[in-house]
């Protein structure tokens, strides 16, 4: 049956596009008016990403950001997504602990910030069991292999994981063991993409691509990266679909022009009183003004 537009999505309706070979799109959110419009515009899964870190925090890498900065910002767009499946990203040293103190951490986003689902970066034996955990306390989870930005210390920089077949194996059997303990989806992060295509083809859950070619189930891209609302370096992978940096440069310069020439505010940005109050109030401050020429004097 063809999807309705305004149509819930939810994980079974996710997993059924894959079998439909319909493909999933994603992109991130961190705040209100962004996940409306995406909402809106009919995507299927909005991450809040932990991304936020570099794209609205400013911070150099992901590793500082905080689970109540992650729920602060999973707030809004859990408020604003009325079709869209929404996921928390699980941010650094928020699932490294016990795995009680865990799953906690993830049931805030599902219990304070609306949202689904929960992502976690990597498929070590530890994070398997974890995962089992999660799912087991009913807190879906979409996991991520590849790229993990959260281990970027120990990469020591960003870069295509899966070039050599010993990774590229390895990643194929990380994704393949992801299925096992349970998630949903996976992210497929800077992986070529005929290492992406074995995976998708040996999975029977989407696989989400970033930066791994054509041939995953789904696509996310970073929205501010897409709509070239960021600065600086862009990946490989990102095609900027617009140039809202230059635009709201633009605008911001216009108005800096206009208020110091005094062009602005004009009269139409500019309220009034009517013709009977304008003139009782300049009556009144007429005679407050003789008033104090008089004691002046």
């Amino acid at each position: 049956m063809p999807e309705e537009k305004n149509q819930k999505v939810t994980i079974p309706l996710l997993q059924d596009k894959k079998k439909q070979k319909e493909k999933i799109v994603a992109v991130t959110a961190y705040d209100f008016p962004v996940a409306k419009i995406v909402d809106e515009c009919g995507i299927d899964l909005i991450l809040v990403g932990d991304s936020l870190g570099m794209v609205v925090l400013g911070y150099e890498n992901t590793i500082p950001v905080t689970m109540e900065e992650m729920i602060h910002h999973a707030k809004p767009v859990g408020r604003a997504s009325k079709r869209a499946l929404v996921v928390g990203d699980m941010p650094y040293f928020s699932f490294h602990l016990s795995i009680e103190e865990s799953v906690v951490n993830a049931s805030r986003f599902l219990k304070e910030a609306g949202t689904k689902a929960v992502k976690i970066e990597g498929a070590s034996k530890k994070r398997l069991k974890l995962i089992e955990a999660l799912i087991d306390a009913e807190i879906p989870v979409m996991g991520h292999v590849g790229l993990t930005p959260q281990s970027i210390h120990h990469f020591g920089q960003f870069k295509v994981k899966g070039k050599e077949v010993d990774e590229a194996e390895r990643i194929i059997t990380d994704a393949i063991n992801l299925e096992e303990a349970g998630v949903f989806s996976v992210v497929l992060e800077c992986i070529p993409m005929e290492v992406a295509r074995i995976i998708t083809e040996k999975l029977k859950i989407p696989t989400i691509g970033i930066g791994a070619g054509p041939y995953c189930d789904g696509q996310i891209l970073v929205f501010h990266d897409l709509v070239g609302f960021s600065n600086g370096y862009l990946p490989k992978f990102v095609k900027r679909y617009a140039d809202l940096h230059e635009l709201i440069s633009g605008a911001v310069k216009d108005y800096i022009d206009d208020v110091k020439g005094g062009k602005f505010p004009e009269d139409k940005y500019s309220y009034h009183l009517n013709e009977k109050e304008a003139a009782e109030l300049a009556k009144k401050e007429a005679e407050t003004l003789g008033k104090k020429k008089k004691r002046g004097k």
